[in-house]
């Protein structure tokens, strides 16, 4: 074990903010306030009437991110019918959006998370490795938020079957 006495001042920062953002159920859902793919500014204070499922996800219209939106998009009325509202965010932005909603025909919103801030409330925002590069990226997850408290989260996404994964402990 690392004597922590002789950690630096960044060292002892980096340590206590990875403790301090891990995100449990039954906390209260961090705040946050972005645009979708219209322009138009959305909130968390907005959707917190609605069970949200607010799903984070690398990039818009690669193999795996395409499948897990169809899937959202393919279940969407058995997700509206359990109360779900469900908004994706990725780090890509507006026309990116826009251009991949039209293209799958997707029925929800996606948020711009361009400067990552959002994904690093969530401690979604983290360093990955794909053949030998490191990088950092979103890490697949989904919050299920109610009344602003995280009611879920889903850290293990099957792309293919992602709304069956919201739907299965869903009331």
């Amino acid at each position: 074990m690392e004597d922590i006495s002789k950690l630096s001042l960044s060292n002892d920062c980096l340590i206590l903010n990875q403790i301090i953002m891990q995100l449990n159920v039954g906390d209260k859902a961090p705040r946050f306030k972005t645009i979708n793919q219209r322009g138009e500014t959305v909130s968390l204070t907005d959707l917190k009437k609605k069970k949200l499922a607010l799903y984070f996800y690398p990039q818009d219209d690669t193999p795996t991110c395409t499948a897990e939106a169809c899937n959202l998009r393919d279940n969407y009325q058995a997700l509206l019918a359990k109360g779900f509202s469900i908004y994706g965010i990725s780090p890509d932005g507006v026309k990116s959006h826009l251009k991949f909603i039209n293209k799958y025909e997707l029925p929800f919103d996606l948020l711009v998370d361009e400067n990552h801030a959002i994904a690093e409330k969530y401690d979604v925002w983290k360093e990955k490795t794909l053949f030998g590069h490191t990088y950092m990226g979103i890490i697949r997850t989904t919050f299920i938020i109610e009344k602003g408290i995280i009611t879920d989260i889903i850290t293990k996404v099957k792309s293919k079957e992602h709304a069956q994964q919201l739907m299965k402990d869903s009331k």
